[in-house]
């Protein structure tokens, strides 16, 4: 069976400034790791035999109804604002209209040097893409908005970072690779007519019931606020939450050094590059707010009336702390068994994750097991669970059915970065069980899963992970 892919471009069809027409550069032997079937079928793609498929998803095969490009951005990087990114080391194949009347992209991303690259080789290696598959497609079965992942292959050819490394390719699905960035460029070079088409073609790819600029400028807002109660809701750390990585569209994009926490903290950090700790993870609902406002800042630039515009964009801007913190306490009132307010919660909820904090309490295993001895087993001191149980106990016994609600806010299983650590270093010596095995568990984190226990571990000593890596 040939493949296909039922291709409909539409950011090809925007001026030659939103990108540089580039096509993948072929790879020396291309071999599939994997395809994501159920998302393949949402896609409406139809399948090859296996090698056809590597030599697409390594680039070395442009499949009919492609428009190949490389976009361009800019962005704040660690609050230091570059003036030109862009797609350094992936190429936009195309975009498609899935089962669900939703428009995706379909990037490959490791697929070689691009106008964009800055020096780098375009490249990726199998670690990164490996994480970003297992990852992004977990975040999907926790029911958090993501990119995802339709194939990995392997390239095998060798790419040099620390060492040699085997190199990959990740395809890459998002409802668009629109970034805040990518506003933020046509504003810096003053290119109004650019910023101006491109908020139109924002508006009517995701958000056409707004109204103008600001209307788009409130969506994003919106959409950002719940995307980040809900990584908060599973311990996720970004990492890299620099505007470039900060999606229109509200999606989690770009996970290169991402983690899941073991033990709460709120100022842990896992991206070897945030000395600063700029992106721990209670810092995220106030870097969601700064990037938002440079949306706003670039979105100004279209107005006449630019007194008008601030007024109005600082309104939008202000108001999201609050929405976060709406979003964020909905979240936790459901970890915790609740689905009526009342005044006390947020109290209640913020001295579990104090005394949590103080005893090195699993984040992940704690929620999950509220109310059992297995939650008082989480903490160096379990009379310091007790003493907030008591007062919770007879919260809840107001509620209609807790026990439910906590079981399907609380996940089983996480992407441990222990876990994935380990899968990695299988996969570089050709074992793929492991990748496998996450995959699947993690597919279902919800659920009890007898026959992997083992996954709910926090790491041993020996296996904590202190850091997490980029991979460029």
């Amino acid at each position: 069976m040939t493949m296909m892919i039922p291709f409909d471009n539409s950011y090809a069809r925007l001026p030659e400034g939103f990108f540089a027409r580039q096509a993948p550069v072929p790879v020396h032997a291309p071999r599939l790791i994997a395809l994501n079937a159920d998302l393949a079928q949402v896609l409406r793609i139809t399948p090859g035999e296996a090698e056809e498929m590597a030599q697409v998803f390594a680039g070395n095969s442009v499949p009919e109804g492609a428009d190949p490009l490389a976009q361009l951005y800019s962005g704040h990087q660690f609050g230091t604002y570059n003036p030109q990114l862009g797609d350094g080391r992936a190429v936009l194949l195309g975009e498609v209209v899935g089962t669900d009347g939703i428009r995706r992209d379909i990037q490959l991303k490791g697929s070689g040097q691009t106008p964009f690259s800055r020096r780098g080789d375009g490249r990726a290696w199998l670690g990164p893409v490996l994480r970003e598959y297992v990852v992004s497609e977990a975040m999907h079965a926790l029911g958090i908005p993501t990119t995802r992942a339709l194939a990995a292959v392997e390239t095998g050819e060798i790419v040099l970072r620390e060492g040699p490394m085997p190199g990959a390719v990740l395809t890459r699905v998002a409802q668009s690779h629109l970034r805040v960035g990518t506003f933020q460029v046509f504003a810096a070079r003053g290119q109004l007519d650019n910023l101006r088409r491109l908020t139109e073609y924002a508006i009517q790819r995701h958000y056409p019931q707004a109204e103008g600029p600001m209307g788009l400028l409130r969506a994003v807002r919106d959409a950002q606020a719940r995307l980040i109660a809900q990584w908060m809701g599973v311990g996720f750390i970004h990492g890299v939450m620099n505007t470039d990585n900060s999606s229109i569209a509200g999606e989690t994009i770009d996970y290169g050094p991402c983690a899941f926490m073991d033990s709460y903290h709120p100022n842990t950090v896992f991206s070897s590059i945030d000395q600063m700790g700029r992106y721990a993870y209670s810092n995220q609902p106030e870097i969601a707010v700064w990037n938002l406002a440079q949306l706003a800042t670039a979105l100004i630039q279209q107005f006449e009336d630019k007194d008008a515009a601030v007024e109005e964009a600082t309104e939008i801007v202000h108001a999201m702390p609050d929405l976060l913190q709406e979003q964020w306490l909905e979240r936790f009132r459901a970890k915790i068994g609740l689905t009526r307010a009342e005044e006390g919660d947020l109290e209640m909820i913020s001295d579990l994750l104090t005394r949590m904090a103080q005893n090195e309490a699993d984040f992940t295993n704690t929620f999950r097991a509220l109310g059992s001895q297995s939650a008082r087993d989480q903490f160096t001191d379990p009379a310091a669970y007790n003493q907030w149980a008591d007062g919770w106990q007879a919260r809840v016994q107001r509620e209609a059915a807790p026990a439910v609600v906590m079981a399907a806010a609380n996940p089983a299983y996480i992407p441990r970065n222990h876990r994935v650590e380990q899968m990695i270093q299988a996969a570089v010596q050709g074992d793929y069980a492991p990748f496998q095995r996450l995959n699947n568990v993690l597919g279902r984190p919800y659920e009890d899963q007898p026959d992997a226990a083992d996954l709910k571990r926090p790491p041993a000593e020996n296996e904590v992970v202190q850091a997490t890596f980029c991979g460029t």
